[in-house]
């Protein structure tokens, strides 16, 4: 498995002794998060469904099926983000990143770095030709992400999500092509 040393963090496949760490970066940051992430933050609302998510979703990084990296800070290896690489479509060589930051680590490229590294990742360990972030016109620091990276607006997805006890949104879409 792949992890990657950045100077300010490392970038970690999820590994079986995550769970207090998960637990403790989505009970930190759960408010900031739960509108865009409300399954993950349902599962890690206590250290066993924290680790209960951690060993299924190493299951599903080790199938295939879909992979979720942490990002560390390297002195502490707190966890002060979440990238997924998921809704993979293997067929059609495509799938979908998602992320989310701690809230004290915002706006420094810490997000950028990570999604440009995972989409390098997608592109060149998992033979993708297409990858997708979808973003509420109201996230903008979600927007600045794609656009950081290389990923251009494509069309607005309507009714794409379902926040929890709120109406479905339009979500818009960006799409990064592999140029290999």
């Amino acid at each position: 498995m792949n992890s990657f040393q950045l100077p300010d963090f490392e970038i970690n496949p999820i590994s079986e002794r995550d769970g207090w760490r998960l637990c403790d970066f989505i009970s930190t940051n759960a408010d900031h998060i739960k509108r865009y992430f409300p399954k993950t933050v349902a599962a890690n609302l206590n250290p066993t469904l924290s680790n209960i998510f951690v060993l299924d979703k190493v299951a599903e990084f080790l199938s295939g099926k879909e992979y979720l990296f942490t990002l560390k800070e390297s002195e502490h290896r707190k966890i002060i983000g979440l990238v997924y690489l998921k809704e993979l479509k293997r067929a059609e060589k495509e799938a979908e990143i998602a992320y989310c930051i701690d809230f004290t680590h915002q706006k420094r490229g810490i997000t950028s770095t990570a999604v440009k590294t995972i989409s390098e990742w997608g592109f060149s360990e998992q033979h993708l030709q297409r990858l997708k972030i979808i973003a509420h016109k109201a996230n903008l620091g979600s927007i600045k992400v794609a656009e950081n990276c290389g990923y251009l607006w494509k069309k607005t997805l309507l009714k794409e999500h379902t926040p929890p006890n709120e109406d479905p949104l339009d979500m818009e879409l960006y799409v990064l092509q592999n140029e290999r």
